[in-house]
């Protein structure tokens, strides 16, 4: 089925080979780091080669919806993954400024050759949505029932999907094991051509495992990039009403006083920490508290009140070695994983 004489077929196999090689090199880990401006141009030079390879498929119409898996030479097999590899390397850039685009681009090419895929029979899986959903869309189709049922996932479909994830697993790990005790016979050209073939099968159902992962994450990365575009745009207030626009809310971990704020601070370096009696004052001062949700007070602070504060704020002082506990307690569970020590009740 390829068109040697015209010299396209070395050259197809040429780009394919490239390609794969630069995608190795990006993912094997050994490089500085992606954002480096040598790996980016690997990514670059990868893709490009993958792209032409791609378009040369296309020319030469290799592979057809209506067609047994059998049908396809041993030689064109390979070929199959490109649309598999050009959605790994288009996630390796790393321009932020154009994450959507290259997570939607992505996504494209996995669905391909997920659709190409399920065409030849390969592979038992349920092919995703060709794209992805918005928040809120899921909701427009199906009147949701309503009612605290309609909150929770079924458990039902929550233990399935549980179940699929595991058998997945499984599959892949019993794929990765075939492959590895096929791959030296592969390489070192000792390989009868039922072997390559079984070798490029397994490594196309290798691809197939990661493609249902990548689109799994990239529509919760989708999800997480279309919410902070929304806030981030100024909605405009109906004519006539000039309410303050209200700031959303940063994550934060509230915490009854400042020793504990202390404590959870050193644990969620991410996030601020803020004790009850900051926030009401935050919200007061943005005038999103109103009187009846935050206790009343006195305008000043009794004689009594401010006796109690000096004593609180001499005992967070005393409290140095609690913190000092919470400190070691935090390096200790840096170097010992979580569940270390209950080992014994397992099985």
């Amino acid at each position: 089925s390829m068109a040697e004489g015209a010299g396209v077929g070395p050259r197809l196999a040429e780009l394919l080979a490239a390609g794969r090689r630069l995608w190795e090199e990006v993912d094997s880990g050994t490089e500085p780091s992606s954002g480096d401006p040598a790996v980016q141009e690997k990514v670059r030079r990868g893709l490009d080669a993958l792209q032409r390879a791609a378009a040369m498929v296309a020319q030469l119409e290799l592979f057809s919806e209506n067609e047994e898996l059998d049908e396809i030479a041993s030689a064109d097999l390979k070929y199959l993954l490109l649309p598999a590899l050009l959605g790994a390397l288009t996630l390796k850039q790393v321009d932020l400024s154009r994450r959507l685009e290259h997570l939607e681009s992505a996504r494209a090419h996995f669905w391909r050759f997920l659709k190409v895929c399920r065409s030849y029979g390969l592979g038992s899986f349920h092919l995703p949505p060709a794209t992805a959903s918005l928040p809120g869309e899921e909701d427009a189709r199906s009147p949701s029932p309503r009612g605290p049922a309609a909150a929770q996932p079924s458990l039902v479909a929550m233990a399935m999907s549980r179940q699929a994830k595991i058998e997945r697993h499984n599959q892949k790990k019993e794929l990765e094991s075939r492959l590895a005790s096929l791959r030296s016979c592969v390489e070192s050209g000792q390989a009868d051509e039922d072997q390559i073939r079984e070798f490029d099968l397994l490594q196309i159902r290798q691809w197939i495992h990661t493609s249902l992962e990548e689109i799994e994450s990239i529509d919760q990365e989708m999800v997480i990039l279309r919410s902070r575009a929304t806030a981030k745009q100024p909605s405009a207030p109906p004519h006539g009403t000039s309410r303050p626009a209200r700031t959303p809310l940063k994550p934060f971990i509230l915490t009854r006083n400042a020793a504990q704020a202390k404590v959870f601070g050193a644990g969620y370096p991410g996030l601020p920490t803020m004790t009850v009696d900051d926030w009401y004052e935050q919200r007061g001062r943005q005038g999103l508290v109103s009187g009846q949700s935050a206790p009343q007070r006195a305008p000043g602070p009794t004689d009594e009140e401010l006796q109690k504060q000096q004593q609180e704020k001499k005992e967070e002082e005393d409290d140095e070695e609690a913190l000092q506990k919470a400190r070691n307690w935090d390096d200790w569970k840096d170097t010992h994983p979580r569940g270390y020590g209950n080992r014994q009740n397992m099985g």
